[in-house]
Order: C-alpha cells, then structure tokens, then sequence
C-alpha cells in the first residue's frame, strides 16, 4: 500500500485505538474505586448508582464521539494535510514554473512549507543560471541542426534513416509528404501517417525486400565495396511505384572491420513518369501497328491507278480506298494523341549489378532457405548485368527448391557467361530428366517456397527482364539446367575506397540513441517506460453505452517516443456511425449530424488507427470506455486492439491517491497543464499525452519505471473495476 493510502486506512483505526482506550480507562477507573469500597460502602451505594447507569453510559458515548472528532480533526491537519502537500510537493519538484506550495495546516507545518518554498526559489535561480550556461553551450551545436535541417529540407529526394531493426529515426519533410501521399491514394486506408519516428519501416516496405538489400549491400561491405549501395523498385500498398536506394550507415571501426549500424534510404515515385513512358510506348505501337496495314492498302491502290486500261468504275474504287484508308490513319493518329491507354503492362526498371554477386546471392539464398548445398561452375567476374534482383533471386530459388522437392536434387550449380549483350546464366542439377510440360507448369504456377508467397510466377520475372529461359540436356554427363537470358550492362567503374573505410575519419554530428535500440534486447514488460513507443488516443461517441449500440463519431490520437510529444505525427478522424446522432450530445463535442455526412464508416478508419497505433503501447484517459468500443468492432473488422494499454486515469490514483478528483480536468490543473480543444478527440488526446509525460517521473519516485510495473500498479487501484 502507499504511504498516502496508509494515511487514509490509518483513521478508523486512530479513532477506534481512542475510543477503546478511553473505555479501558473508564472502566479501569472504576474497578479501582470500586475495589476499594468496604462491603457495606457497596450495598448502600449499588442502589444509587443503578438508577444512574444509564446516564454514565451516555456521558461515555459522548466523551468517545468527541474524542472521535478530535482525532479526526487532528489527523486531517497533522496527517492527511502533510501526505497531499507530499504529493503537491513532489509535482513542484519535476517542473521548471513559479508556483510555490500551498501554506495550509497546522504552524509548524506551514513553516515547513515555507521552508520548502524557499528551497524552491533557490532552485529556480541555479536552474536559471544554469540554463543560461547550457544554453550557451549548445549554440554551436544548434547552428549544425540548423544546417543540417535546412539541407534536409531543401532536398528533393526524400530521405529516411533507420536502424538495423527498421526503426525510422530521422525523416525530411520531402519523405514525410511522399508517404502522406501514399497514404491518401486510392485502395489505401488513409487518415494518419505511414512514417514517423520510432515506427517501423516495414509497415511501407515488405520486409522480405529491406532484408535482401541489407543483406546485399553487408556482402558489399565484407568484399570492401567502394560504394556498398543496393537498389530496388516496390509497389506500395497503394500500388504506387517506388524506386528506392539504400546506403548503410557505418559505425565506429573495430578488429572485424566496419560495422552497420542503421541505413538510410532515398526514395522517389516513379509511378507518374513510368506510366507517362509506358503511353508514350503504347502511341508509338498505336501509330506503326495500326497505320501498317493501312498503309498497304493504299500502297497497293495507288499501284493499281498506274495501269492505263483499268476500268473508271474500279479507278473509283481505288480511289474511294485511298480516300477511306487515310481517312482512318487521320483519325487513329487523332485519337492516339488525345487519348492514352491506362491498362498496360507497367515496365519494370532494372538496376546493374556485378553478375557474381547476384551468383553469390542466390548461393546463399538457396543454402539458407532450402537447404541444398551449391556450387559453381565457370562464372564470367567482370560481368555486369541488369536485374530486378529481389524478384530474380526468388525466381531462381523457386526452381531450385521444386527441383528439391519433385526430383529430389542433391546440389544444384552456377554458370554464368556473356554471349552479345545477353548474359546466359545456368542452374545445372544431375539426376532425372524432366518433360517439357512440367517446365512450363513451373514457369506459369505462382512462386510459393520456404514459406514466401508470391503472386508472380517464374515467366513473370523472365518476362520483366525481356529475357527467356528454357531447359536444356547435356548426354554426355547426365545433366540438365535452366538457361536463363538477361540483358547486360556495361562494367562499372571502380573508384578508390571512401577515406572512412580506409581507417580515417568523418565529421561527427549527432548521437541517435534509436541506433542501439533493439527490440530483441528485452521483453516488452521488462523495458523502461522511457524507452517505449506510445500511442495517445481519445475517442468521441454518439452516447456512453458501448454495449447498448453506441458508436464512435471521432478517433483521434498522437505518438510519444523518448519522453517527447510528437505534435506532428497525429491522426483525426470523424465516423459516421450509421446511426442517428443525438442532438445534447453535440452539445458536449461540438460534433453535428451534417459533420458526418459523407465520412467514412468504422470498417474503413479503425484499419488506418490500427495501421498508425502499430508496435505500440495505447495510452488513454479512462481507457477500459475508449477500449471496449474498438473491442466490440473486432468481430466486425477481424482487427484486434491487443497492445498493451495504459490508463491516465488509474496511474494518477497510484501517484495521487489523496487527491478527491482524477477528471482529466483535475488531473491537468493539479500537473500545470494547459487545456486547449477539450472534448474534442485530438485535442483530449494531446492533453492526456502531457498529462502522461508528466506522470512518468512521478511513478519513477515511486519506484515504477517499467511497462509490466505501470500495469500492476494501476490494477491495484479502485477505478481499475469500474467495466462498460
């Protein structure tokens, strides 16, 4: 129990020690007397006193209830009065404002009070000074943030560094507004931000292709690359278009060499400019396919006019054949200008590679996935070739993992080759031949292996690259392979090592603590709150009956990380909950039933906050309302809201559990918390986000630091009962 909970338990039983020990006295008094009465004293005084009994017991009664009284009283001012001004003092102590502590209680209290204040001015006045020499201090290292934000900004290419467990820790505006538009297309579930810091980068890109281009470019790295860079093109989840480079961020070198730390990844979408190529592409088919045949028809009437004895009746007719046929191409071309197609097949851009490293890819993807050993056979070093490799690579291992399967190969070879300005790349087995037919089920059937699914099949990929691929037999050694075409490129240029590989040094600018969070480091009820990532959230709802048929009218939320608010990274969305609205109720949230005309339904918000809500822990002001209404729609979306939860409301009964009120109201006033959009749901968000920062040094005081700690504490407390 707290020491504020032990001063409220520790009044009935004062009172009760009180009234107890004054019946003891009084009873003890009179034995006393008694005892020393001679037996004839006793007989005539008995019948005196009998009479009177009654009086005595009610003189008892009432000398205990003010004795009561005057315990209670006392306890109040020497007790209760000191364990609130604890409290109040312990809120003064984590803020850097004028107030002061309330003189309230008995003499020696308020001197102590006094006292105290005085403490604080002093604190005031060396937080003051130094401040001013912090600050100071760090004016040369705000003139580099500066710098570095003003380049950021002005970059046109959006940049996102993260850590090696794909946590963003630093994002440009360019960045922040291409992922806004992504979120905001069509088929995405829009209404809050794809990126921000802290968030995992995995909910943009799959995961399966960051892994691969880590893993290429840490192969870059150990061959003492120049430039250990790795390329790709994606889809988003909104079936935009993204061409995306990855550079690794490097740490300090040791005996093994340099070691990643983070990557930074640079991305522009390309949809609109390939899309443009892809009709530029499609006029200039319209325009020679279509005007071709055309063109051999008046070819051949006019051929026709040359002959001196043609009738005038099919003179005519030639005549009438030309006229039609230009005609047409006059049209076509008219309307091949004016008009594009939008179902095409969108080209996919390749990037150049070394063609041993793709080999040396696929090596260790088919030995680690599948588990069949590799070898290699004659590969070409200096080829370079150009190749979406994330879908190349599963390509090839999907065929190695049937041939495992189906024909049970034991080992599967290289060869690599140039041939013109193709490149023949072979994956030779020994062992059972195979019909042509199962060859092409293998190229049509959609890429499933290892546990990856993938809806592209084998002809897909060859077909992207505008390459082939068919099987071959060698006799003489009793073996097959697969020839895979692919177009080349020219060899690159190597340049010499980056000065930071070589040993030397680069300039130092910041020290993000993201780069050593690692999320496999401890358990999530283990981690200090401080650490962890939170999502502040409020709802506003047609009424307060969840379970009667109530819906949600309004979610809003915003992210803490690292002990700060983010301000900029929030989410706000109005519901129209498919019901009528009450009309007191807009009264309380300012929301009107034509404010939710035309807005989307649950089924379309509460994926996009759960989207924006991901690998967090959900914080909310009288949490076990706002939770039940989003656990009652999971039968509905198949969503569940299963994050670790943490209430405003019960943690400030664990910090305060003197205080009379834990109104988010109370609560904000009593912390110095501003309020401002009350009863709206981001504005309520956003103050209960202060609010929990706020909170979070006084639950260290009370020796609360972690996750599972902050939990077990507040199911303690009496409004942990309180169920909708």
């Amino acid at each position: 129990m707290t020491p504020g909970g032990r001063s409220r338990a520790s009044l009935p039983l004062a009172v009760t020690a009180a009234a107890g020990a004054l019946v003891l006295l009084a009873a003890g008094m009179g034995a006393v007397v008694w005892a020393d009465l001679s037996l004839p004293e006793r007989a005539s005084l008995a019948p005196i006193l009998e009479p009177k009994l009654g009086l005595v017991v009610a003189l008892l009664l009432l000398a205990i209830s003010g004795l009561g009284m005057l315990v209670a009283a006392l306890h109040r001012r020497y007790v209760q009065v000191p364990a609130r001004l604890a409290e109040d003092a312990a809120v003064l102590l984590q803020e850097d404002g004028k107030r002061v502590l309330e003189s309230v209680g008995s003499p020696e209290t308020r001197e102590l009070v006094r006292q105290f204040n005085l403490l604080l001015e002093q604190r005031q006045a060396l937080r003051a000074d130094v401040d001013l020499q912090i600050s100071e201090a760090k004016r040369t290292v705000e003139e580099e943030k500066n710098r570095l934000a003003a380049l950021m900004s002005e970059l046109n290419q959006s940049v996102v560094v993260c850590n090696l467990d794909g946590r963003v820790l630093l994002y440009n505006n360019q960045a922040r507004r291409q992922f806004r538009a992504l979120s905001e297309a069509p088929g995405a579930a829009g209404g809050g931000e794809l990126i921000g810091l802290g968030r995992s980068i995995y909910s943009v890109f799959e995961r399966n292709l960051i892994a691969h281009a880590l893993e290429s470019i840490q192969h870059r790295l150990r061959r003492g690359a120049a430039h250990p860079v790795a390329n790709f093109v994606t889809t988003s989840r909104a079936g935009q278009l993204l061409r995306v480079q990855m550079a690794p961020v490097l740490g300090a070198r040791d005996g093994q060499g340099v070691a990643m730390t983070g990557f930074i990844l640079m991305q522009d979408n390309i949809t609109k400019s390939f899309e443009s190529d892809a009709r530029r592409d499609q006029m200039l088919h319209t325009l020679t396919e279509g005007n071709r045949a055309s063109l051999a028809n008046v070819r051949a009437a006019a051929e026709m006019l040359d002959y001196p004895e043609l009738q005038e009746a099919l003179r005519e007719r030639f005549r009438t054949v030309i006229r039609d046929e230009v005609e047409a191409m006059s049209e076509r071309l008219d309307r091949t200008a004016s008009e594009f197609t939008d179902s095409l097949k969108v080209r996919w851009p390749l990037e150049e590679m070394l063609g041993a490293d793709l080999v040396a890819a696929a090596q260790r993807r088919i030995e680690g996935a599948i588990k069949l050993p590799t070898k290699l056979e004659e590969v070409d070093e200096s080829l370079w070739v150009k190749v979406d490799s994330f879908s190349l690579l599963q390509a090839i291992s999907y065929l190695a993992s049937r041939l495992s399967d189906e024909f049970e190969v034991r080992e599967v070879r290289f060869r690599l080759s140039g041939v013109g300005r193709l490149a023949h790349l072979d994956l030779i087995w020994s062992g059972q031949a195979m019909s042509t037919e199962t060859v092409m089920n293998w190229e049509l059937e959609p890429m499933h292996f290892a546990g990856e699914v993938s809806p592209l099949t084998v002809r897909d990929v060859i077909d992207r690259h505008g390459g082939e691929m068919w099987l071959e037999r060698e006799k003489v050694q009793h073996r097959a392979f697969f020839r895979l075409l692919l177009p080349m490129a020219a060899p690159q240029e190597e340049v010499e090592p980056d000065m930071f590989l070589r040993g030397g040094s680069r300039p130092e600018y910041y020290d993000f603590d993201l780069f050593s969070w690692s999320e496999k480091s401890q358990g999530l009820e283990d981690q200090p709150l401080a650490a962890l990532a939170f999502t502040v959230f409020d709802t506003e709802t047609t009424g307060l009956k969840p379970s009667e048929g109530d819906e949600i009218i309004q979610i809003g939320a915003t992210r803490v990380l690292n002990g700060k608010l983010l301000r900029q990274e929030s989410f706000e969305q109005l519901v129209d909950p498919q019901r009528p609205l009450a009309a007191e109720s807009a009264q309380i949230h300012g929301i009107t039933a034509q404010m939710l005309v035309g807005q989307p339904t649950i089924d379309r918000v509460l994926p996009a906050f759960h989207a924006f809500a991901e690998d967090t822990v959900l914080v909310a002001h009288n949490a076990a309302f706002d939770m039940r209404f989003l656990q009652l729609k999971q039968a509905r979306t198949g969503l569940a809201f299963d994050h670790p939860v943490l209430d405003t409301l019960l943690l400030s009964a664990v910090v305060h559990p003197n205080q009379e009120s834990h109104r988010l109201e109370a609560i904000a006033e009593r912390l110095g918390v501003g309020i401002i959009g009350r009863h709206t749901a981001l504005g309520d968000a956003m103050v209960t986000a202060e609010v929990f920062l706020k909170l979070l040094p006084l639950l260290a005081e009370k020796g609360i630091r972690t996750l599972g700690q902050a939990r077990a504490a507040a199911e303690q407390t009496y409004y942990a009962r309180v169920k909708y």
